[in-house]
């Protein structure tokens, strides 16, 4: 596929994130992270007119749900009870990056439509039970519902920047927020450096080769921790480390010369947007997960004039740390009829579910003059 034509064309794109850089997908796929042989088999889509690249997307068939983060498992059981073959399914998704955007690339809407009909094609051509189109952007969940598909709702944390003039400081973002939760952070961050530990950050090429392999230890350690098996492999962190070095800032935490742990963030300069993703540590230190995976990068955030921090998925804790939460969505079809009407009920019952559960969240907002929840 041509990397040139297919980065202009996500580009043009109302939410582009570095993820879904041909460089990206690409390093998924040459570094044996996201291929057959552990449950993803690229079914990339092209459109083509007069030469020119009018829409594309990133699809997999899938034998699995591992690595998506919008979980359908109990679909899954559901049609094996039933005696039906759930996998494979076909998914429209960055593997293994929970993080909202734009999927559909398309010039315009009738293209993202096309896109949309033909995925619905190609699963019934390869006999798949179900599409589902993950994180997408607001003109993907159009396209999709207006194909007739099933919309499903999540939630995230995300810290952004007030309109107007922002925290120029962490201090100022402290500020902002409640006294009792500012005391919190305060305190937290305290423990961690009463523990002796000091940070340094690195950007971009100054993350050298001995700071990639300390990550690749503790990113290990995480999934140990965790009785799993890391995602990616060694060989796409080398190739980020090339390719894609500007996307990176590394926060390592040392005590005395020793490195104890390390979080990493993917940022978007152009856009001034920045995504929590990886971290680990070799030893357990009160509250440093915190100071490493929101304090620290909260705070280049801020310095570095950032409009947005994505904390990734789950987890309400990051609330009190000033990450509010934020819709995200997912567009689904299914090929069997009563299972397509039994999800569509679930679904809506979950809508509701999700509408509460934010309703409440905003009522325990940790600033003092609490921002709009989307």
């Amino acid at each position: 596929m041509d990397a040139a034509a297919w980065d202009a064309l996500l580009a043009r794109q109302a939410q582009p994130t570095p993820f879904m850089q041909h460089r990206y997908l690409a390093a998924l796929h040459a570094s044996h992270s996201a291929v057959p042989e552990t449950g993803w088999l690229p079914q990339f889509i092209t459109v083509q007119r007069g030469g020119e690249l009018i829409a594309a997307a990133p699809a997999y068939l899938k034998q699995h749900s591992y690595g998506e983060y919008v979980f359908d498992w109990a679909w899954a059981e559901a049609y094996q009870r039933h005696g039906l073959r759930y996998y494979p399914k076909l998914l429209v998704a960055v593997p293994f990056t929970p993080v909202p955007g734009s999927r559909l690339l398309a010039v315009d809407a009738a293209s993202r439509a096309l896109l949309a009909s033909v995925l619905r094609a190609l699963a019934q051509e390869l006999e798949a039970s179900s599409v589902h189109l993950l994180f997408h952007d607001a003109a993907d969940g159009r396209a999709a519902a207006a194909a007739g598909w099933l919309s499903r709702h999540g939630v995230q944390f995300h810290w952004t920047a007030p309109d107007g003039a922002g925290p120029r400081s962490f201090e100022e973002f402290l500020a902002t927020m409640q006294r009792d939760k500012r005391k919190k952070i305060q305190q937290e961050r305290r423990k961690v450096a009463d523990a002796g530990i000091v940070f340094s950050v690195h950007e971009g090429e100054a993350i050298d080769a001995a700071l990639w392999a300390f990550f690749l230890r503790c990113y290990r350690l995480t999934y140990r921790a965790h009785h799993s098996t890391p995602y990616l492999t060694r060989e796409f962190f080398d190739r980020m480390a090339t390719t894609m070095a500007e996307h990176w800032v590394m926060f390592v935490a040392r005590r005395g010369t020793t490195p104890v742990a390390v979080s990493l963030i993917a940022v978007d300069p152009e856009r001034g947007h920045a995504f929590g993703r990886y971290w680990g540590c070799t030893e357990h230190v009160p509250c440093l997960h915190f100071e490493a995976c929101y304090y620290q990068p909260l705070q280049w955030c801020i310095e570095h004039g950032y409009r947005r921090f994505e904390g990734g998925a789950q987890g309400e804790h990051k609330m009190a740390r000033g990450l509010l939460p934020v819709g995200t969505g997912s567009s689904h079809w299914l090929a069997h009829p009563e299972f397509a009407r039994a999800v569509d009920d679930f679904l809506r019952r979950e809508s509701r579910g999700i509408a509460d559960y934010v309703d409440e969240l905003a009522e325990h907002t940790p600033f003092k003059a609490g921002p709009a929840v989307d």
